[in-house]
């Protein structure tokens, strides 16, 4: 029987990580020359798949992704490099859907991987350059166990190298660095991001449960990066992993994947959805006991619930004043029980983030006739805005006294939402000269509503002019040193957009509002909606006309009164 023919060898694919990068002399897109030293990487070291949160952050983020990935199988064909997508390696590429390619993973056949040739100004590059090229921290290997020295669930000593990286990524998080490292100095001084650490953690973990762990973190991640179609993939990554094993803690990890799953909806302000997920964990045989028992668990349940309730209430304010006081109470003591959790399982990081919303609600309550609450009927709305002010200088508080802790812009948000909150346009946008003869809070006189608490507002943290303020949190994020997510960063170029145009820097101002019209489209239609609101009726008339979103009348009532 003739034997059949051996396939000829496939001829090398040299690439030149040094810039200008070349595929076999010829420049390449960086971005697809980065994909291909990450598969070939990935199939050497990392069990050959790459995902796309490996493309996001590095070379892309979730708006371009598609487009990267598109771009990126055409220079692969001109290259003539077959790539493969899904998660059977086993299958041949030229017979998978190319309709779910731009889904992922990726990664190289066996034939293909040994093709490339990753070279450093000619020589065979090192895996510590291919490492750096990349964007990667080298990593220890694990240790190589000896046969017969411990029953596979005995706890090893490198699990410790797992849970440092865990906790690093969760600090990270903290402090803003969420997918990006701290700019300035040397490479090697940069403290990795959040990222980073829980890729660092997954490469690390020994068990299920620690996998788990790191996909629960991953879709926490997302969810605050603003990328809601990512963290329900890793939601659904981590039912299939709870499923398929029997995962210690998985009562604990059903009860988080249901209360990020509750954030995604309520992100893409999907209140119904949301609250409904929540009510049924809260009925739930399985996860009640640990709402009640866990205290991490029920901070995250109340503080959501009140954010929902807080947004239902505002918007039935007008309309519907007995269901809106209703649920503003109960908003008011659900974050009242959010705090006692927080303090509860010492987290700081809990007690500022409800501290602060417990404040805005107070004020928002105020400013839509829902001052005569049980717990605000004793205020007129000057204490009300003290009371509100206080309690965010105590959010701010707790940020600058807790170890490693990030600031939250946040507080200067609200803040500055709130030393503007009586300047209103009579219905149409004013001129420039009724706009700057509007008196908004100065720093000063909000420090001073902040009485004992005026200590949090630091000076190096809380310049004298609130244009500065906003300018400092811009500046951090435009650095690398933190990186805010798109509802974030879009309310601090509006902030900074109305205080530079109060101080009469309207060059400054038309600067930030051409950022945030180009930032707008990140946003849910609800939060588009609130900035054009607010930039078409309180900005003045002579800024930027031509650069105004459109107008959006009907919206005005769904998103002119919620929190931005």
């Amino acid at each position: 029987m003739p034997q059949p023919a051996s396939s000829p060898a496939l001829p090398p694919l040299s690439i030149e990580l040094t810039s200008p990068q070349t595929v076999d002399g010829r420049r390449a897109a960086f971005q697809s020359l980065w994909l291909v030293v990450r598969m070939k990487h990935a199939h050497d070291a990392e069990g050959g798949l790459v995902r796309l949160a490996d493309l996001r952050g590095e070379v892309s983020d979730a708006s371009t992704l598609r487009m990267v990935v598109s771009r990126a199988f055409r220079d692969f064909k001109a290259w003539g490099l077959e790539v493969g997508w899904g998660e059977d390696r086993q299958r041949e590429p030229r017979f998978l859907n190319a309709e779910r390619r731009s889904q992922g993973p990726f990664w190289l056949p066996a034939a293909e991987a040994a093709r490339v040739q990753l070279r450093v100004e000619g020589r065979p590059a090192t895996a510590a350059e291919v490492a750096s090229f990349l964007g990667l921290r080298a990593r220890r290997a694990p240790a190589v166990p000896v046969p017969g020295s411990a029953p596979p669930d005995a706890v090893h000593l490198q699990d410790a190298a797992f849970w440092k990286q865990l906790v690093a990524a969760q600090q990270a998080a903290r402090q803003g660095r969420l997918i990006s490292p701290v700019a300035g100095g040397g490479a090697g001084d940069a403290a990795p991001s959040a990222l980073e650490s829980i890729r660092a953690a997954g490469g690390l973990a020994a068990s299920d449960f620690q996998r788990a762990l790191v996909t629960l973190n991953e879709a926490m991640l997302w969810r605050r990066l603003g990328d809601n179609e990512q963290a329900r993939r890793r939601l659904q990554a981590l039912k299939k992993q709870r499923l398929a094993h029997h995962v210690a803690g998985n009562d604990y990890l059903g009860a988080m994947e249901c209360v990020v799953s509750a954030w995604c909806a309520y992100t893409a302000r999907d209140l119904p959805l949301a609250q409904s997920l929540l009510e049924g964990m809260a009925r739930d045989a399985a996860r009640s006991p640990v709402l009640r028992h866990h205290p991490d668990v029920r901070f995250e349940w109340c503080n959501l619930w009140a954010l929902a309730c807080r947004s239902r209430a505002l918007s039935l304010a007008a309309d519907d004043r007995p269901q809106a006081a209703a649920l503003a109470e109960e908003s008011l003591q659900r974050f009242g029980e959010a705090l006692a959790a927080a303090f509860e399982s010492h987290s700081f990081d809990a007690a500022q983030h409800v501290a602060a919303n417990m404040g805005m609600a107070a004020w928002l309550f105020d400013r839509v006739g829902l001052s005569d609450l049980p717990a605000l009927a004793h205020d007129g709305h000057a204490d009300t805005t003290r009371r509100a002010v206080q309690w965010i200088a105590f959010s701010e508080w707790l940020c600058g006294h807790a170890d490693g802790q990030g600031r939250s812009a946040w507080n200067a948000i609200y803040l500055m939402r709130i030393a503007r909150g009586h300047c209103r346009s009579a219905g149409q946008p004013p001129t420039l000269a009724q706009f700057r003869a509007q008196a908004p809070l100065d720093r000063a006189a909000v420090s001073q509503l902040a009485g004992p608490l005026a200590d949090a507002f630091d000076a190096a943290h809380w310049p004298a002019r609130w244009v500065e303020v906003a300018q400092a949190r811009l500046a951090d994020h435009q650095a690398g040193r933190r990186r805010y997510p798109g509802l974030q960063h879009c309310s601090l170029l509006f902030e900074h957009a109305w205080y530079a145009a109060h101080a009469g820097d309207l060059k400054a101002a038309e600067g930030s509002l051409a950022l945030l019209r180009d930032t707008l489209p990140q946003l849910v239609p609800s939060d588009r909606a609130y900035f054009t609101e607010s930039w078409n009726d309180t900005l003045p008339a002579e800024l930027v006309l031509e650069a105004r979103p459109p107008r959006r009348p009907a919206a005005r009532k769904a998103a002119g009164r919620r929190s931005a």
